[in-house]
């Protein structure tokens, strides 16, 4: 289609855009004033109030792994997929109430300013520094790939272009704004598409459940040939091995260092008491509102072969379920979602990159924010590249991302901000034999009964535990000022 075509027909997304990147760049300026120091680049100074961090949380989690594959996955795995929902919510409250409160205290305390720094300074070793920077790095890596595919087949479809370029445009955007402003650019941005977000999700459910027929039709679904497995236990998986899937997608909202990290930035205890409404309000509105929508699709998609991560863009993309401007409307918004996870995750692997990999080996180690800017353009470009003909789909992906750091960080995170004891060596166990019982898990093909979350993260629990237990207490002034 000629560009002069296009924008006649969607002249409202391109004013929607540009008024996007607009913003984009305002709040890049914003974060380069800021960013002067480490502190100001990577955590705001720590002077951000609960209500912009509580929007900022639930628009980082919020990516297109719930518009696009959260949202299509329901296609495939019926109305037990609502089962995710319900944990996300829950998770997102346990997050705040046992992870922010301490988390923000210990890590200003401290002058924490990534995850692998707060742990660092807990166990008393660089070792478990390195060892979760590394972990972080890899797993960040996935979770950005799952990202640009979302993104990618999101523009792919609403533009007409080619996949590959649609995931180029993705690139762009984001690591113009991410590498120049920092966190502060991120937070900022993440409120306004935080916004966006809310109301994109509420305008997905109306228009695709009024052209199913309403609301109530979802009762005849299960009459439609080949729709009536969609209501049972175990639709498409194992429920059991469904509650996996679920566990892991959900535990990263207390351990994720792109969701962590946002409680590093908050100035106080009411801070705190503030943002636990907004962010588990965000995420309940959300969630809700796109988990059905598989459903609603077996109306308007008759087809059970089709590719989950198509569903949605499809679905934007017809003109008998969306009018024109509606849709022109969701595409920046989806596209908002995608780039609120993009640059919170990009920063998180570029910090520790930068803070805590590569630091220690320059002999010039106080330039980190330079070289954290450098990094995001690396990680950007690998995790695109990769996109281009990625090794799994959007859930899939994300999932394993989310089980890596569950098996590593539940333990050490949240053990580690209640529990007294804990030391480097327990730290590292739980890092080891977690990682390992979840490749030897999936490599054995166990998964296929039994989710690999629930036997690495009971693994890496128990050897922390014992560890800790056996081993000395770290007992350094840092450490005992916290836990006196």
């Amino acid at each position: 289609m000629p560009i002069t075509q296009w924008l006649g027909e969607h002249w409202f997304a391109a004013a929607l855009f540009l008024a996007y990147t607009t913003m984009l760049v305002l709040h890049a300026r914003a974060g380069l004033v800021a960013g002067r120091t480490a502190s100001g680049f990577f955590v705001a100074g720590r002077r951000l109030g609960g209500a912009v961090i509580g929007v900022s949380f639930y628009a980082t989690f919020a990516s297109t792994n719930s518009y696009i594959g959260h949202a299509g996955k329901g296609y495939e795995y019926g109305l037990p997929w609502l089962t995710m929902a319900v944990m996300l919510v829950l998770f997102a409250w346990l997050s705040w109430r046992l992870v922010a409160p301490r988390m923000r205290r210990f890590t200003a305390a401290w002058g924490s300013l990534t995850v692998p720094d707060f742990l660092a300074t807990r166990f008393a070793s660089d070792r478990v520094r390195v060892a979760a920077s590394l972990v972080i790095a890899f797993s960040s890596l996935l979770y950005l790939v799952a990202v640009f595919k979302g993104a990618g087949h999101l523009l792919q479809v609403f533009l007409g272009i080619p996949y590959p370029l649609a995931v180029g445009v993705t690139l762009a955007l984001i690591v113009g704004y991410t590498s120049v402003g920092g966190f502060l650019s991120v937070v900022r941005t993440d409120v306004v598409q935080g916004l966006l977000m809310l109301l994109g999700s509420m305008l997905l459910f109306f228009f695709i459940t009024r052209a199913a027929g309403g609301v109530g039709v979802i009762v005849d679904l299960p009459k439609q040939p080949g729709s009536a497995h969609l209501f049972e236990l175990n639709a498409a998986i194992p429920f059991v091995v469904l509650l996996g899937v679920a566990l892991a997608g959900s535990l990263k909202l207390l351990v994720d260092p792109r969701q962590v990290t946002r409680f590093y930035g908050l100035k106080d205890e009411s801070a705190v008491r503030t943002g636990i409404w907004v962010a588990v309000g965000g995420i309940l509105v959300i969630q809700f509102c796109l988990f059905p929508i598989g459903l609603y699709a077996h109306f308007l998609l008759p087809d059970p072969t089709m590719d989950t991560d198509l569903v949605v863009p499809t679905l934007v993309g017809d003109g008998g379920v969306f009018p024109t401007l509606v849709a022109d409307f969701l595409v920046v918004a989806i596209l908002a979602a995608a780039m609120s996870s993009l640059d919170s995750v990009l920063l998180v692997a570029a910090s520790v990159t930068a803070r805590d990999i590569a630091a220690p080996l320059r002999k010039n180690a106080d330039r980190v924010v330079p070289w954290t800017r450098i990094f995001v353009a690396a990680y950007a470009i690998i995790a695109a590249l990769v996109a281009l003909d990625p090794p799994g789909g959007i859930v899939e992906l994300t999932i394993f991302s989310g089980s890596l750091f569950a098996v590593c960080f539940v333990p050490t995170i949240v053990l580690g901000l209640h529990w007294r004891r804990g030391n480097g060596a327990a730290a590292l166990g739980a890092f080891g034999t977690g990682i390992a019982t979840l490749l030897g898990w999936l490599a054995l093909g166990w998964n296929a009964a039994l989710h690999e979350v629930f036997p690495a993260l009971a693994a890496s629990t128990a050897t922390y535990l014992v560890l800790s237990l056996r081993g000395d207490v770290v007992d350094t002034p840092e450490v005992r000022g916290q836990f006196s």
